[in-house]
């Protein structure tokens, strides 16, 4: 089975689908009709060369998903939320054209600064809380006379804990719970294809939710990467450059774990699977069964960017027609 190369996320009433270089959002608004959306994907890095070279890549890749994410979510947030207000309206309505597209500038000026301060703030929270902090707890063991070593096999406890922890925590949430289940329809959409399945939404909801790419498992195998390269640290005598050593290994740690979860999303052997078991178990806190409804959201993402069609006759000689409207847009 060769890999379809989509990957995405779910975000609110609504999934995220990529592939190469566009990216669509599709949103359950609250009227029930489906918003999309269809962007150019651009890398914030820019496309200099040096940055596909392996391990650069992942740390690139991590970046630029989490600001397209980000961005996503909160398009989403908007969409699938309270339609513009009256006040908000009669207030648009008396502004001129020049008016109007000196505020949409401002705004997007606005939402560009906000963008870029989440995904920062993100990541240090992230770094703060399942690198830094498992190893600040971990040394209290000092105390009692733990060696170093003993010290780092804590950690690794603590670090599993938190990240456990916090899965748990948020999977009993409400709100994320519905999250869940769109990512769940993310994964279905995906297999369904990859699986050679005619994308509906009866085949989608048959397929699994579960995927070797997904981000929850590049999240575990950040820590099990994590939980290994500290172990370098043992040696080192000076407590803050341990502490300051680990922050340096973000990048590394990164980078490693995205070739790995590369290879065994384009890998059908025994050894990928059985590397991607944990991950996949995982899964199953951060994916939940989807309705019908969704799976059409799903659909609906990812045929604005993946010609499916075509993808299932070269890879499963499966010939499957185009509707009339889609078989004159795929001529053109």
């Amino acid at each position: 089975m060769k890999s379809s190369n989509i990957g995405g996320q779910a975000v609110m009433e609504g999934i995220m689908m990529r592939h190469k270089d566009k990216y669509s959002i599709a949103v359950r608004r609250p009227d029930k009709e489906i918003e999309l959306k269809v962007e150019d994907y651009k890398c914030i890095f820019g496309n200099a060369k040096f940055l596909k070279y392996p391990l650069i890549r992942g740390v690139v890749s991590f970046v630029d998903s989490l600001v397209i994410g980000t961005k996503c979510l909160m398009y989403s947030a908007e969409i699938a939320g309270d339609e513009e207000d009256e006040e908000e309206a009669e207030k648009n309505a008396s502004l001129t054209e020049e008016e109007l597209a000196a505020k949409k500038k401002k705004e997007d000026r606005q939402f560009k600064w906000l963008l870029y301060i989440t995904v920062a703030i993100s990541i240090v929270v992230s770094i703060a809380a399942f690198m830094l902090l498992p190893y600040a707890l971990a040394s209290l063991c000092r105390k009692v006379g733990a060696s170093e070593f003993v010290v780092t096999i804590v950690e690794a406890f603590v670090k599993l804990a938190l990240f456990m922890g916090y899965m748990i925590l948020i999977s009993r949430m409400k709100d994320i719970q519905r999250t869940f289940m769109y990512h769940g329809a993310e994964h279905k959409c995906i297999n369904c294809v990859e699986h050679g399945l005619p994308l509906t939404v009866e085949n989608v909801l048959a397929s699994s939710r579960q995927h070797k790419r997904c981000g929850t498992s590049f999240l575990f195998l950040v820590m099990i990467v994590s939980i290994f390269l500290h172990f370098i640290f043992v040696l080192v005598p000076v407590y803050w450059v341990r502490l300051f050593g680990r922050l340096l290994m973000v990048p590394i740690v990164a980078g490693i774990s995205f070739e790995i979860i590369q290879w065994a999303g384009r890998s059908d052997s025994k050894i990928a699977d059985f590397f991607s078991k944990p991950g996949l178990a995982m899964q199953k806190l951060t994916t939940k069964e989807p309705t019908a409804d969704m799976a059409e959201v799903a659909i609906k993402a990812v045929e604005a960017v993946f010609d499916w069609r075509a993808y299932l006759k070269e890879e499963f000689e499966l010939d499957i027609p185009y509707p009339s409207d889609e078989k004159t847009a795929a001529a053109k």
